[in-house]
């Protein structure tokens, strides 16, 4: 199945095909008339291939290519600035397994294309092939992205880099074998910590599922527990989202990194009024921590671009997404694993104490995140029931269907990267967290059946 969405594309490997590379790079020519693009790509071996047919693709248009090699999402972003390209593409399927693979395509200033330009794109793509343009454009290789954002990190406002070498952090760090197996680790050199690698060789396959969520981090944990190092740190195959094991070699929930990004840059920021951005998903944490500095938050529908560009709008201090994905305009607008890093060291510089007892200072919610197969089942009409079945619940239908209580909530929507609906609930504690997903998920199946 090939899955083309406001996320990109995505699909087995075996899809992504030299017609699909030459349509799209055909639509995306045509959309931006871009005379230079930059690309990157993860570690899949798949990428190699997808890259050639891609350049190749691009060059039979006119086009410069600056060729990035292996890093992150994030670097890319950056990297589209510095070279002032007018687009840049990103071989990746992010947390997906293998064999997928896929493609994000951004604009001239980094960010990620609107959902109205990833429509035109698909829309166009058939009738754009670029195998019928003659080849003259050109190649550059440039090998020193992931050097240019690990400075950039290092001269962020909000980070004393004297004062996270003088603590001598121990971190253990697993990057899947995913494109931030170099750049954190020598990031973390940079900030004077002693690494402990757990899968950092980009030139390996991945050891476990991608996606960094807790029963993917054992291996993780285990470095932790034996080298009694301060943290683990899980980053996914394309650099961009951070989870976090603490020093107990426990994980705590991926939501959970916005929100000590959030305490940091809060505390630091003067400036009036202070805005966070996050999505519906995200942890109503968010709003404990934001009402203790006096600041607000607001909320979006799902996608990183939805995210960015409000808070581009607001003038946001920062933003992000529940899946460990912070968002710092200082650096710059897009989910980056390296400045949650170094946000997360600046704040446990700050509070001098274990993560473990930095937990408990925050405000406490826990998260059920399921999925189910979407079916061939009309999803609008889906909404629909639910939403008459439910009489004492805040709505929002911005994005699926949430509902609001008190003191929890429940967000149903289909995934914008995989044929499935998604089935978020976060309360007080685990137990109501679990019944609350499990009650919607039992309804999706009244109404599916």
């Amino acid at each position: 199945m090939l899955i083309e969405s406001l996320s990109g594309v995505r699909g087995y490997d075996s899809l992504l095909t030299a017609e699909l590379m030459d349509s799209y790079a055909g639509a995306l020519k045509e959309l931006l008339n871009c005379h230079k693009v930059v690309i990157g790509r993860d570690s899949r071996v798949s990428g190699v291939r997808i890259q050639d047919q891609m350049t190749n693709a691009l060059l039979r248009l006119g086009v410069d290519v600056t060729d990035l090699g292996v890093c992150p999402t994030p670097t890319v972003e950056m990297s589209v600035v510095r070279h002032k390209a007018e687009a840049g593409i990103v071989i990746t399927a992010s947390h997906n397994p293998l064999p997928w693979n896929g493609l994000k395509f951004l604009g001239a200033d980094g960010l990620f294309l609107n959902p109205d330009q990833m429509l035109w794109i698909k829309d166009h793509r058939q009738s754009l092939y670029a195998k019928y343009a003659s080849p003259h454009g050109t190649v550059k290789h440039y090998e020193f992205a992931n050097r240019d954002h690990i400075k950039s990190v290092l001269n962020l406002f909000y980070i004393d880099v004297a004062a996270i070498r003088a603590r001598h952090f121990r971190l253990a760090v697993d990057a899947v074998n995913g494109a931030g197996s170099e750049i954190i680790p020598a990031l973390l050199a940079e900030l004077g910590c002693e690494v402990f690698p757990v899968h950092c060789n980009p030139h390996l396959p991945f050891p476990h599922t991608p996606e960094p969520l807790p029963e993917n981090l054992t291996d993780l944990m285990q470095t932790v527990r034996e080298n009694r190092a301060d943290l683990g740190l899980a980053i996914d195959p394309d650099g961009d989202r951070l989870a976090i094991v603490s020093d107990t070699g426990l994980p705590i929930s991926e939501e959970y990194t916005l929100v000590l990004a959030t305490d940091l840059v809060l505390s630091q920021t003067k400036s009036e009024p202070k805005i966070v951005v996050a999505n519906l998903s995200t942890t109503r944490a968010l709003e404990d921590m934001a009402r203790k500095y006096g600041a607000v938050v607001i909320r979006t529908p799902i996608g990183e671009i939805n995210v960015a560009r409000r808070m581009q709008i607001k003038k946001a201090v920062i933003g992000g997404e529940g899946n460990g994905g912070v968002i710092l305009p200082e650096a710059h607008l897009g989910r980056d694993a390296l400045v949650g890093t170094a946000l997360v060291l600046q704040l446990l510089t700050k509070e001098n104490r274990p993560l473990s007892e930095v937990m408990q200072t925050l405000p406490q919610y826990f998260m059920a995140k399921r999925k189910t197969p979407r079916g061939s089942a009309d999803f609008c009409e889906i909404v629909s029931r639910l939403q008459r079945s439910v009489a004492d619940a805040e709505i929002n239908t911005e994005d699926g269907l949430k509902f609001s209580w008190a003191d929890r909530w429940v967000h149903i929507r289909t995934s914008n990267t995989e044929p499935i609906v998604r089935i978020y609930a976060e309360a007080p504690t685990r137990p109501e967290a679990d019944r609350l997903a499990e009650r919607f998920i039992e309804k999706l199946e009244e109404l599916t059946n």
